[in-house]
């Protein structure tokens, strides 16, 4: 009977445990900081921060790091997003669906040094999209015990039990994502995606948590009442990205994206073109709105901006070219 029971707890562990280790044990899935994996980071991120703690919102929201914390490479200078804070990072290029991961997500978890299999970890939902509008959220799984509430620094997570959120892995390695599972969607274009959200998962087993896609409960370490409480972001890396990446140029890249936009708009210009030659954003009626010296990469800040459709000009001394439109929301 001891044997029975035994077997049948074993059996249900494996069950449970069935998603990719730590990083350290054979099977990791985590893609260190330095892989030649990676073409380029995040060249933007716009973020909302959350709160100290959810059930008590007269605490305030978290104030360690900014939206640059979170630019570039991976490198330990985070932003803390807090309970239910969103961050959305955008690229210089679009990320298509190649073979495998596509992008990863960096956070500053820590290992047990006890136990390699177990980390400190805070969670997010990762999100994509292809118009800054309309964002699709990769299915999440939880099997972590949602019946005992995991709460303080001390307290350690075992990845295997974690699928498709961020910060399953610890520093300086970024959890993969691949957007081969949201084919189908309507609302993304997974061969153009500019945008990545990631949304801090609230891993209370009270009233206040969120739940995986399955509707299941996530605990993960709450209440973190801390200015640098919830998902701490490090870095988002694009794995296939269409034209420039880190280390390239491109001689004849014409790009205008993200369209719609909110806060910056990129433009990445054949070299041909911006020579003594000035950006020209124009209204719908023909009216200059704003107007910079080109470059190869340029990155306009479009906030002031009313909602509507604009015309973007290269005005040099041969003339005025238009190159494209853009939305603004």
């Amino acid at each position: 009977m001891r044997f029975l029971l035994f077997t049948l707890l074993f059996t249900s562990t494996l069950v449970q445990a069935q998603f990719a280790p730590q990083i350290g044990i054979v099977g990791s899935k985590g893609i260190h900081k330095s892989s030649s994996l990676i073409k380029t980071w995040a060249h933007d991120c716009v973020l909302h921060r959350g709160y100290l703690n959810i059930a008590d919102p007269t605490l305030g929201h978290t104030s360690i790091g900014a939206n640059t914390s979170a630019v570039g490479i991976a490198d330990g200078n985070v932003v803390s997003l807090g309970d239910s804070g969103v961050a959305v990072l955008s690229f210089l290029q679009p990320i298509f669906n190649g073979p495998g991961a596509d992008f990863a997500v960096f956070e500053n978890g820590f290992q047990n040094p006890a136990n390699l299999e177990e980390a400190f970890l805070e969670l997010a939902f990762v999100e994509a999209s292809s118009d800054g509008v309309n964002f699709v959220r990769f299915p999440s799984t939880s099997n972590t015990n949602s019946t005992v509430q995991i709460a303080g620094a001390g307290t350690y997570m075992n990845a295997r039990y974690l699928e498709n959120f961020a910060g399953k892995y610890i520093a300086q390695y970024g959890t993969p994502f691949d957007l081969e599972e949201l084919k189908g969607n309507p609302d993304l274009d997974i061969d153009n995606v500019t945008h990545i959200r990631i949304v801090d998962v609230v891993g209370a087993i009270s009233q206040y948590g969120t739940k995986d896609f399955n509707g299941q409960k996530i605990n993960d370490p709450y209440p973190t009442p801390f200015p640098s409480g919830g998902f701490d972001l490090d870095a988002v890396a694009a794995i296939h990205t269409k034209g420039l990446s880190v280390n390239e140029t491109n001689e004849t890249a014409i790009s205008i994206f993200p369209s719609p936009a909110t806060n910056h708009l990129n433009v990445v210009l054949n070299t041909a073109m911006v020579s003594d030659a000035s950006l020209v954003v124009c209204d719908i009626r023909g009216q200059v709105v704003l107007e910079n010296v080109a470059t190869h990469r340029n990155q306009l800040d479009v906030s002031t901006l009313v909602q509507g459709i604009y015309i973007i000009n290269i005005k040099s001394a041969s003339g005025i070219k238009c190159i494209g439109k853009f939305a603004k929301i």
